[in-house]
């Protein structure tokens, strides 16, 4: 009972220190029954290159954000939801070793460790209280559509769609639907991908007619949206930006009597007292 009753105040003394980390900016994390699990960092490949990403997570949904001082602040907090989370195995890839991917409705990404052996404990602890979250909402393993992973801008220096070279004005972008590197010529077509965004979002001309065709034959097609007209709503490209600091994730398996709440590092530090 008096460990319990420990286990329960540390927890929220530490769901707090990760809450007031993230500044104003952040969502409140602290929540009835929420147990901070774990916390690293972890490199994410974004556009440009693999950048240096904090991760916490919980017992129900899993937070990371950008570093802006090593170990006490941070920004851009984002949430993935555990019930939508599913995880891929990858082999190492050029730049990007032991990686798996993450993938949700509303987006997907490559994440790497420093070891097998960290890569392994966060693969294996985020499906265990993935889950055990199923469990607890009683929905089946089944999963909506996945967003898809983009194709990293270093990966083409032509359109993938019109091989027209990229320069200073004939800049790249993204399909939503299928990842592709295109020019503007070629991604000016918007369409609405429920699992994304309720709001048009840029596809390339290839999946705008796929999507279309898809459409008629269910027989749900809509007015035709404006190929010129920009949408409200684009996915956020602040992840973008370059970030100086150096890689240096942990992750140890520390584990509570109750194997679903654990914390990974008993000599937390909270990020007020750094």
């Amino acid at each position: 009972m008096v460990d319990n009753l420990q286990f329960t105040m540390e927890n929220r003394e530490r769901i707090l220190a990760v809450e007031n980390s993230f500044m104003p900016s952040g969502k409140p994390l602290l929540a009835p029954g929420r147990v901070l699990v774990g916390e690293g960092r972890l490199l994410k490949l974004c556009r440009r290159k693999p950048q240096p990403k904090v991760f916490f997570l919980f017992n129900d949904m899993l937070v990371y954000g950008r570093i802006v001082v090593p170990g006490r602040w941070y920004s851009h907090q984002h949430i993935l939801r555990l019930e939508e989370l599913e995880q891929e195995n990858l082999e190492d890839g050029v730049g990007m070793s032991n990686q798996w991917l993450l993938r949700t409705p509303r987006k997907s990404f490559h994440i790497s460790a420093a070891s097998l052996e960290e890569k392994q404990a966060w693969m294996e602890h985020i499906e265990r209280c993935r889950l055990e979250r199923l469990k607890q909402l009683g929905f089946p393993a089944v999963m909506k559509p996945f967003a898809t992973t983009w194709i990293p801008d270093a990966a083409s220096d032509v359109c993938m769609r019109c091989s027209q070279a990229f320069n200073v004005t004939q800049r790249r972008h993204h399909c939503r639907h299928c990842g592709f590197v295109v020019c503007n010529s070629c991604s000016k077509a918007r369409a609405i991908l429920k699992h994304i965004s309720s709001k048009p979002v840029r596809v390339c001309r290839r999946c705008k007619d796929s999507l279309c065709e898809q459409e008629v034959s269910k027989g749900t097609v809509r007015k035709k949206d404006s190929i010129e007209e920009m949408p409200e709503y684009e996915e956020s490209s602040d992840e973008d930006q370059e970030e100086n600091h150096t890689h240096n994730a942990w992750f140890n398996t520390y584990r509570e009597p109750e194997p679903l709440y654990c914390y990974f590092n008993p000599k937390h530090i909270k990020p007020s007292q750094l």
